[in-house]
């Protein structure tokens, strides 16, 4: 039988399409059939009233962790697909840093099943650059990519060897996919645990100084732009680096870049009383950084909004502030942050926040979605603007509840995610 749902009133915003007005969206059999003024639905059509709400292409996350195999202590890929579905993404390209890593086809091949079996977002893995993710031989790319990997890199690690890195970027080619890096010198960052300023001086903590992530960032775009490959460079937190990017992109490099909502929103002075939940990597840093942040997700130098969702157990996080992981989880709250924070405090206007978190993110790893174009996949994400809540990590649908914001007061909220044309997750 036909399957139909018709999203009746909603404010439609496909910035792949220049669209911003009150439309009805049709979704036949898993893709989009049509959209337009007062469409009407047919016999064993279910109509959705969106009235007050935002219709947007569904949102992607190119950057977030699943741990599993290996940690499912954490995070498995089931529970990662939930929370990012109650988040509002229809899908999320998962990063390689599992244990075992995510470096042979027949672990990406894991990936995939375990997605699919999940059936809620999809699951894009992301394979290693390097075996074992140890920075010294290049995996088996092409196999890689046939089994069903969307991009490479070995994310938590940066890539040190640059003759490997270019290597990557003149191979991935044949493939058509990034090569996603982790920018930092650890030579310069490896003994530090935040952001080195003023505040780690106060906390008595070894700093990361902006320098680690700038030269490697630089480097990354050297070689980009020797080879011809495309660079996505990561959770980028720095003044410099930003500017490096912006000059780099007008010089015509192939280059896509990243920031999280935790970088466009946080200084290192959320840190202070020794905030295990703050910390991560690259650190926060300082308002000049983060004003920085914010004018490159604002004029697309930065072009891509992600969460770097990095789950940990809550005995991990409770450890001594040196002694605990990086990260935080981000799913469940990035919409909301990034409505409140970013779109509500005039930084970016609403269509720009779907281009960030849904456009471009499928433009930059080759993916389906990010546009509610006739034939495309129906991938949408439904969400009130102006609903006001708290965030209540309890209740997150993630294993792992990690993060600053618990407690926020917040604005905007996913209400319906719909995956290939299937409602996987409704308020």
């Amino acid at each position: 039988m036909t399957a139909k749902t018709l999203l009746k009133g909603g404010r439609v915003v496909d910035p792949s399409q220049a669209v911003d007005d009150s439309l009805d969206v049709l979704l036949v059999d898993g893709a989009v059939a049509k959209v337009g003024s007062d469409v009407v639905a047919g016999e064993d059509t279910e109509v959705v009233d969106c009235s007050g709400l935002v219709v947007a292409p569904g949102l992607i996350d190119v950057h977030v962790h699943l741990r599993e195999p290996g940690e499912e202590h954490k995070e498995t890929i089931a529970t990662g697909a939930a929370s990012a579905a109650a988040g509002g993404f229809t899908a999320v390209c998962a990063m390689p840093n599992t244990d075992p890593p995510i470096d042979d086809p027949a672990a990406v091949g894991f990936v995939v099943a375990a997605g699919r079996a999940a059936g809620l977002s999809r699951v894009y893995p992301v394979g290693c650059i390097s075996v074992g993710r140890e920075g010294r031989r290049l995996t088996l790319v092409g196999e890689m990519v046939d089994a069903g990997a969307v991009a490479i890199t070995d994310d938590g690690s940066p890539v040190m060897n640059s003759g490997l890195m270019r290597l990557a970027l003149e191979y991935a080619q044949a493939f058509d996919v990034p090569v996603a890096d982790h920018p930092e010198d650890v030579g310069l960052s490896a003994k530090g645990h935040m952001n080195e300023g003023i505040v780690s001086a106060r906390l008595g903590l070894a700093g990361k100084p902006n320098a680690s992530e700038d030269i490697h960032i630089v480097r990354d775009l050297l070689l980009a732009e020797l080879t011809g490959g495309h660079i996505h460079l990561q959770h980028v937190s720095t003044r410099f680096g930003v500017e490096s990017i912006r000059q780099a992109k007008a010089r015509g490099v192939r280059v896509t870049a990243e920031a999280s909502p935790h970088h466009l929103v946080l200084t290192h002075e959320a840190v202070d009383g020794y905030r295990t939940e703050a910390k991560m990597n690259p650190p926060l840093r300082t308002q000049a950084d983060v004003d920085a942040v914010r004018q490159g997700v604002a004029d697309g130098t930065l072009d891509t909004i992600a969460t770097d969702h990095a789950p940990h157990h809550y005995d991990e996080k409770e450890a001594a502030f040196a002694d605990a992981p990086n990260g935080i989880v981000g799913l469940e709250t990035a919409l909301g942050v990034v409505l409140t924070r970013v779109v509500g405090e005039g930084v970016i206007d609403l269509p720009t926040m779907v281009e960030r978190m849904s456009c471009q993110p499928a433009r930059a790893f080759n993916l389906p979605g990010g546009t509610l174009t006739e034939g495309a996949v129906a991938d949408i994400t439904v969400f009130d603007p102006d609903e006001k809540w708290t965030v209540d990590a309890a209740a997150f649908a993630s294993k792992s509840r990690n993060t600053p914001f618990d407690g926020w007061e917040l604005r905007g909220r996913p209400r319906r995610t719909i995956v290939g044309g299937r409602t996987v997750w409704s308020a």
